[in-house]
């Protein structure tokens, strides 16, 4: 699926089934270099029980077009942007890394359109080292190397896919080798100056989901507690055996989090007798 917005092209995936703006939305927002694909499982699952999804490349990864854009407060009101473009009045939002910082900015500065937050591998500062820094900036494969050897756990180092014969470390290397020239130091240098993540929590009114790993370099699970602390009645999950890259190291886990929690296309009532995946 194609939108238009501001005069650029934004390709955005919806799990499998057609997209209809008159559903519970749910927005997927992926991490710094990476694009929609991390997200397959997950987007799959929601699409598929009566939500719309989109699932986006956002600007300048993937098949979205450039630049890519290059501070979190400019990617939080394209957000909002792009629900206007897709037709939704509110959405409820689901970021990893990068992407989570970028949905708590959305929902702080829009909170009438967002429905609720899904926050994974998310700190209140998200510093970048400076070797990961120097290298991205001078489109060095060390940069890639750097995030895939602190990015997944234990498990997810020696192979960790669930499929047989796949490799989840050698999968996530190809995904951020297919990043644009530029794209991966853009968003490093994004998260790095952003410091407005405590204060942009302490403004969210909305139902609100951390999903933290346990084996998380990048982000320690600690490192989120004062965004915790600071939402009203916040959830917050540890997954163990999880690194940063938890939607694919602890796929069914993550899916089944994420269904307990998002709004459903009726009440409460309804959401609860539905079964998410791996219950039995």
């Amino acid at each position: 699926m194609q939108i238009r917005v501001n005069g650029r092209t934004v390709f955005a995936v919806t799990g499998g089934r057609p997209f209809d703006a008159a559903k519970p939305a749910v927005l997927f927002l992926h991490g710094a270099g990476m694009d929609h694909t991390v997200w397959s499982q997950q987007s799959r699952y929601v699409a598929h029980h009566e939500r719309a999804v989109l699932t986006v490349d956002l600007p300048g990864h993937g098949r979205s077009d450039g630049p890519a854009l290059p501070s979190v407060p400019e990617l939080a009101d394209w957000v909002v942007r792009l629900l206007d473009a897709a037709g939704l009045e509110r959405a409820a939002l689901v970021g990893h890394s990068m992407g989570g910082l970028v949905a708590l900015a959305a929902a702080a500065a829009s909170p009438a359109r967002v429905a609720a937050l899904a926050l994974l591998g998310i700190a209140a500062r998200m510093p970048v080292h400076p070797d990961l820094s120097a290298a991205a900036r001078a489109g060095d494969h060390r940069a890639q190397e750097l995030i895939v050897s602190w990015g997944y756990g234990p498990a997810g180092r020696v192979g960790g896919q669930p499929a047989p014969g796949l490799w989840l470390a050698g999968g996530g290397m190809r995904l951020l080798e297919r990043a644009g020239q530029g794209v991966l130091a853009t968003d490093l240098a994004a998260c790095d100056a952003y410091d407005g993540a405590e204060e942009a929590a302490a403004r969210v009114a909305c139902p609100t989901l951390f999903l933290l790993g346990a084996e998380d370099r990048m982000a320690p699970p600690a490192k989120a507690r004062a965004l915790v602390e600071a939402i009203p009645d916040a959830d917050s999950v540890i997954l163990a055996d999880a690194g940063h890259m938890m939607m694919v190291e602890r796929p069914e886990a993550v899916t089944a989090a994420l269904w307990r929690f998002l709004p459903s296309a009726a009440n409460e009532k309804s959401r609860a007798e539905e079964a998410p995946p791996g219950s039995g």
